[in-house]
C-alpha cells in the first residue's frame, strides 16, 4: 500500500516532464498508476470479503510513537476501487480532452496524479493525523486543479471559495480528532471506531468532526462551494466531484458510524443535513441551463442521500449507503464525462442551445442514458439497487426511533422524485430534439469525440448496468462493512436486483411517476421558482461575510496599527512583564545565593554596557545613538570571551559589526537628528518599562541557572563532540551535528530573511559593470585605446568627496587577506573557534569593505553573482550533505568520519559536517550580499537619478 502512494507521487513530480517529451498521450501513461491500484485493491477482494484485512505499518518518527499504520478492510476497498478505477478512466478521457500544445497540460496531470495518491491515502489511513494529513493534501491539489491555471477570474474566487470553506472544516476536524484520540486514548481509527469511550470531550470532537465532513461533502448550508467549482474543467468534475474528494466527507461518517452513531448528537446532525442537502439540492438542479451546473446540484443532492445513508448507524441502511455509492460515482461520472465531451464538440453546454445530438452522437447518449437511468433509479440499473434497499430499510424501520424513519424516508423520497425530474431534464436538454431549435444545433461539431475519448463514459456506463443484476455479487463486500453496525430491521435484506412485490417498489414507481409529472410541467415549476425566489443564499452569505470580514480587519489595523514602533513594544513589554512576570515574582523558586559577578573585570564591562545604553537615551543624532547601542553588543561579546566562550563571542564581534552596518545603511534614508519629542511622563513610563523589563529578564535568567536539577545535557558534549562528531569544537559540533536539523531550519529561515529584504527594495541584476564605466569614460576623453586594468576601478565613478584614499588603501591591503581568513574559520572551526557562520560573517565584512571603499560598482565587480545563488547553492550543499551519513550507514545529517594517510600530507581528517558548514558560509554569504545590493547598491542607484552611468536592464553587460 505504501508502495502504490509512493508511485503516485513520483508519477505526480514526473507527469510535468513526460508531458513536455510526449504531450498528451503522457496521460495514457499515467493512467498505469491508478491501473495498477485498482488491479492491487480487487486481487485483495478474496481476503477481506472472507473477513480479514491487509494491514500495513512502517515506523515514522519512532522516539514521538509516530507510525504510517495503512489498513484496507471492507470500505477501504470499495473507496480505493472507485478512486483507483475512476481516476484510471479519467486520465484516459484526458488523452483526448486536451488538445496538443495546451498550456499548462503538465502541471495539470501532476496535480491530478497527486490527487489521486492523496484520496487514495486518505481512505487507507488508519491513523487519525495521518487521515488528517491526507485530507489536506486533497484540499490544496483541488484548489490547484479548480483554479486551474489562474487566468480566469471565476476560477480563482472558486478555487479560493473551495479552499476557505473546506479548509476551515478540516481545522475544526482536526481539533475533534485531537479531542476524538484523547477521549479513547489511542490514535488508531480502527481502535477509535472499536471503542471510542464516552463524556463530553468525545461528544464534543465529534461534532467538530462532522462540521469538516459536511464541509468536504458539500452539506447544508456549505453546498454552494461545489456548483461553483465547476468552473474546473470536466475531468476535476468527474473526478474530484462525483467519484473522489466531495465523497471524502461520506466515507468519513461511514467510517466512524460503527462506533459513532449512538454519540449525543452525531444522527441529528447527520440525518437532518442530509436530507435537507437532498432536497435543496434536487429544488436547485430543476431550474439550471448549464448541464454542468444541473449536474454539479444533483451531486449536491445526492450527497445528501449518501450522508443519510452511510451515517444512519443501522446495517440495513450502511449496505445501501455503500452500493449507492458505488452506483453513484459510476453514473456521475459517465454524465460528468459526457456533458464534456458534449461540450468539446459543440463548443456549449447550454440546454437551450442544443438539439437532435442524440443522433449524431448516439455511443454517447447510450451511455449517458446508461447513467441517467441508474441516477433515477431505473431497473436493472445498480442505482435502483441501491435506491430500493435504502426505501426497504427505513420502511422496515431501519432507525431506532419509527418515527423518525418514517420521516427521513418521506423525505428520501421526494428527493428522489426531485432526482427523477433533473435527470430527465438533463437527459432532454442534452440529446433530445427541440422543435424551437433546428433539427441539428448547432449546425456543426467542431471536435467530434474519437472512439479513445468515448472509451471512459461509455465503460462507466456499462459497469453500471451490468453491476445491477451482478449486484449478487457485492453482497459479500458490502456486508464486510455492514456487518460492523447493528441491524435494527427484522432480517437483514441482501442485494438483488428482484425482491418481490414490496413496499419499496411502490415508493420507487412514485418517485419516477413524480420525477415525470414535475419535468411534465417543467416550464410552470421554472416560473413557480421564480417567484418563490429569495433574495439571499448561501453563496451570497458567505461573500458578504467575507466583506465585513475584512472589513472589521481594516478597521482593527487602523485602530492598532498607528506606525509607531514605541507603541507596538510598549505593548509587547508590558504583556511580557504582565505575564511571564506575574508568575516569576509570585511562583518562581529563587535562588538562596547571589554572585554578581566572577571578576571584577565583569563588573567593569557590565558599567561601561550600563553606561553606552542610557547615553543612548540621550543622544539626538540618530548614527551616534547606533553606535553607541553597538557599545552594549560588543560589551556582551567581551562577558562571552571572559567567560571562556570564543565562538560566541566571535559570532557576537562579527554579527554586531555587521548589524552597525546594515543600520548605517538604512540611516542615509532618515534625518539626522531624532526629531521626535516626547513629554516627561512619556519618557519617564518608557524608562520604568525598559528597567522592569531588564530587571525580568535577570531574574528569569537566575532562576533558570538555579532551577536545574538534572545533569545539564552539555556536560556530555566534549566527549560525544570529538567520538561522533570528530571534533574539538564543541559549539561548532553541536551546530552540524548533534542539532544539525535546527541549523538546517535556521538556515533556511535565512534563505526567507534574505528573499524578504531584496523584495523591500526594487532590485536590479547587477548594481553596475565596470566595463561600461570605463567605455564611457574613454569616450568622454575622447581616448580609444583600452586602459590598464585597476584594481578598486569602481571608486572613480565616486564624487570626490566620497572617496577616501586611505579607506582604498586599506581595502587593497586588506580584503584579501580577510577573505582567506574567512576560509581559515569555515575549515578550521570543527576543531577551533570559527565554522561557516563565522567565516561567511568574515567573507561578508570583506564585501562590506569593498562596497564602502569602491561603491555599488566596485561591488557589482567584487561580487558578480546574483545572491540568490549563492543563497540556493548553500541551502542546497546544506541539505545535500545530510546522504553523507547514509552513504556510511548513519543517520541523516549525522557526520562520518574519513581518516586516510596520503603521500605528503601525512595523516588526513575528514568530516562530511565540513559540507554543511560549507553550505552554511555560502547562505551567510549570500544574505550579506543581498543587504548590501538592496540596502546599499540599490538605495545608491536610486539616490543618483541623473547618474549617466545607469543603464536599463537590459543593456547591462554580464561578464
Amino acid at each position: 500500500m505504501l508502495a502504490l502512494l509512493l508511485l503516485h507521487l513520483v508519477a505526480g513530480v514526473l507527469a510535468p516532464v513526460l508531458v513536455r517529451w510526449w504531450g498528451r498521450q503522457a496521460f495514457l501513461a499515467l493512467a498505469l498508476v491508478p491501473a495498477a491500484g485498482f488491479a492491487w485493491t480487487t486481487s485483495r477482494l478474496g481476503t477481506v470479503v472472507g473477513g480479514g484485512e491487509v494491514r500495513q505499518s512502517v515506523a515514522w518518527v519512532p522516539e514521538l510513537d509516530l507510525t504510517v499504520t495503512l489498513r484496507l478492510d471492507a470500505l477501504a476497498l470499495a473507496f480505493a476501487a472507485l478512486v483507483t478505477g475512476v481516476g484510471a478512466l479519467v486520465l484516459v478521457y484526458c488523452a483526448r480532452y486536451f488538445e496538443p500544445g495546451d498550456e499548462g497540460t503538465g502541471r495539470f496531470a501532476g496535480t491530478l496524479t497527486a490527487f489521486a495518491g492523496s484520496m487514495l491515502g486518505l481512505v487507507l489511513a488508519d491513523d487519525l493525523l495521518l487521515l488528517y494529513v491526507f485530507w489536506e493534501l486533497t484540499t490544496v491539489f483541488s484548489f490547484l486543479l479548480i483554479g486551474g491555471s489562474g487566468a480566469r477570474l471565476a476560477a480563482r474566487r472558486a478555487a479560493s471559495q473551495a479552499l476557505v470553506l473546506t479548509t476551515a472544516g478540516g481545522l475544526a476536524m482536526l481539533v475533534g480528532l485531537i479531542m476524538i484520540g484523547e477521549a479513547s486514548g489511542s490514535y488508531l481509527l480502527s481502535e477509535v471506531v472499536a471503542d471510542p469511550g464516552s463524556g463530553p470531550l468525545l461528544t464534543a470532537g465529534t461534532v467538530l468532526v462532522l462540521a469538516g465532513a459536511v464541509t468536504k461533502s458539500a452539506m447544508v448550508p456549505f453546498h454552494f462551494w461545489l456548483p461553483a467549482a465547476m468552473e474546473a474543467p470536466t475531468p476535476v468534475s468527474a473526478y474530484l466531484h462525483a467519484a473522489a474528494m466531495v465523497k471524502a466527507g461520506v466515507y468519513l461518517v461511514a467510517r466512524l458510524a460503527p462506533g459513532f452513531a449512538d454519540v449525543p448528537g452525531w444522527r441529528p446532525l447527520v440525518l437532518g443535513l442530509g436530507v435537507a442537502t437532498m432536497l435543496v439540492g434536487g429544488y436547485r438542479a430543476l431550474r439550471q441551463t448549464d448541464l454542468k451546473l444541473l449536474l454539479a446540484f444533483g451531486t449536491v443532492s445526492q450527497l445528501g442521500f449518501l450522508m443519510t445513508l452511510v451515517g444512519a448507524g443501522s446495517r440495513e441502511l450502511a449496505a445501501a449507503g455503500l452500493a449507492m455509492t458505488l452506483a453513484h460515482a459510476l453514473f456521475k461520472s459517465t454524465l460528468f464525462l459526457s456533458v464534456g465531451v458534449i461540450d468539446h464538440a459543440t463548443g456549449t453546454r447550454d440546454l437551450r442551445e442544443l438539439s437532435g445530438l442524440g443522433r449524431r452522437l448516439p455511443v454517447l447518449a447510450a451511455a449517458a442514458c446508461l447513467a441517467a437511468a441508474s441516477m433515477a433509479g431505473l431497473p436493472p440499473l445498480l442505482g435502483f439497487v441501491g435506491k430500493e434497499a435504502a426505501f426497504t430499510a427505513l420502511w422496515d424501520g431501519g432507525l431506532p426511533d419509527r418515527t423518525t424513519a418514517l420521516a427521513v424516508l418521506a423525505g428520501l423520497v421526494l428527493g428522489s422524485a426531485l432526482t427523477a425530474a433533473y435527470t430527465l431534464r438533463l437527459v432532454w436538454g442534452a440529446f433530445a430534439r427541440k422543435p424551437a431549435l433546428p433539427p441539428t444545433a448547432p449546425a456543426e461539431l467542431a471536435h467530434p469525440p474519437t472512439p479513445l475519448f468515448l472509451a471512459a463514459p461509455v465503460v462507466l456506463g456499462l459497469t453500471g448496468l451490468v453491476l445491477g443484476p451482478a449486484s449478487p455479487l457485492l453482497e459479500p463486500l458490502v456486508a464486510g462493512y455492514a456487518d460492523t453496525m447493528p441491524l435494527l430491521a427484522g432480517e437483514a435484506e441482501k442485494l438483488a436486483l428482484w425482491h418481490g412485490w414490496q413496499p419499496a417498489l411502490a415508493l420507487s414507481l412514485l418517485t419516477l411517476l413524480g420525477g415525470a409529472a414535475l419535468f411534465a410541467v417543467r416550464y410552470r415549476v421554472y416560473q413557480l421558482q421564480r417567484g418563490w425566489a429569495v433574495g439571499a443564499s448561501a453563496d451570497e452569505g458567505y461573500w458578504n461575510t467575507l466583506q465585513a470580514v475584512d472589513r472589521l480587519a481594516v478597521l482593527v489595523t487602523g485602530t492598532t496599527q498607528r506606525g509607531s514602533l514605541p507603541a507596538y513594544l510598549g505593548t509587547i513589554l508590558v504583556v511580557v512583564l504582565a505575564l511571564p512576570g506575574s508568575v516569576l515574582v509570585f511562583r518562581a523558586p529563587w535562588p538562596g545565593e547571589w554572585r554578581a559577578w566572577d571578576t571584577p573585570v565583569q563588573a567593569l564591562v557590565g558599567a561601561v554596557v550600563l553606561i553606552a545604553a542610557a547615553l543612548a537615551l540621550r543622544i539626538h543624532q540618530r548614527l551616534s545613538a547606533v553606535l553607541v547601542v553597538g557599545v552594549t553588543g560588543y560589551g556582551l561579546a567581551v562577558l562571552f570571551a571572559l567567560q571562556g566562550a570564543p565562538d560566541l563571542a566571535l559570532t557576537q564581534f562579527l554579527v554586531e559589526t555587521l548589524t552597525l552596518v546594515v543600520f548605517v545603511l538604512v540611516l542615509r534614508k532618515l534625518p539626522k537628528d531624532i526629531t521626535e519629542r516626547h513629554r516627561p511622563r512619556e519618557r519617564a513610563v518608557r524608562g520604568v518599562i525598559a528597567v522592569a523589563v531588564g530587571l525580568l529578564m535577570a531574574g528569569v535568567g537566575a532562576v533558570a541557572l538555579s532551577a536545574r536539577t538534572a545533569t545539564p545535557v552539555s556536560v556530555d558534549h566534549p566527549e560525544q563532540a570529538y567520538d561522533f562528531g570528530g571534533g574539538e569544537n564543541v559549539v561548532n559540533v553541536t551546530l552540524v551535528d548533534i542539532r544539525a536539523w535546527d541549523t538546517l531550519g535556521e538556515v533556511a529561515l535565512l534563505v526567507v530573511a534574505a528573499t524578504g529584504i531584496a523584495s523591500l527594495v526594487f532590485l536590479r541584476r547587477r548594481t553596475g559593470v565596470i566595463a561600461r564605466l570605463a567605455q564611457e569614460q574613454r569616450a568622454a576623453r575622447g581616448s580609444r585605446r583600452a586602459p590598464r586594468r585597476r584594481w578598486l576601478a569602481g571608486s572613480e565613478a565616486l564624487p570626490p568627496e566620497r572617496r577616501s584614499v586611505v579607506l582604498e588603501v586599506l581595502t587593497r591591503i586588506l580584503f584579501h587577506s580577510i577573505v582567506v581568513f574567512s576560509l581559515f574559520l569555515l575549515f578550521s572551526g570543527h576543531n577551533q573557534p570559527g565554522g561557516g557562520f563565522a567565516g561567511g560573517l568574515v567573507a561578508g565584512l570583506a564585501l562590506v569593505l569593498r562596497y564602502l571603499a569602491g561603491g555599488r560598482y566596485e561591488l557589482g565587480e567584487a561580487a558578480p553573482v546574483d545572491p540568490g545563488l549563492l543563497l540556493g547553492a548553500g541551502l542546497l550543499v546544506a541539505g545535500t550533505s545530510g546522504v553523507g551519513g547514509l552513504l556510511f550507514g548513519a543517520e541523516v545529517l549525522q557526520t562520518a568520519i574519513l581518516e586516510t594517510t596520503l603521500p605528503v600530507l601525512g595523516d588526513v581528517k575528514l568530516v562530511t559536517s565540513l559540507f554543511f558548514d560549507m553550505g552554511v558560509y555560502l547562505i551567510v554569504v549570500g544574505l550579506v550580499l543581498d543587504v548590501l545590493r538592496s540596502l546599499g547598491a540599490e538605495l545608491d542607484r536610486q539616490e543618483d537619478e541623473d547618474d549617466t552611468l545607469d543603464v536599463a536592464p537590459e543593456e547591462v553587460i554580464l561578464r
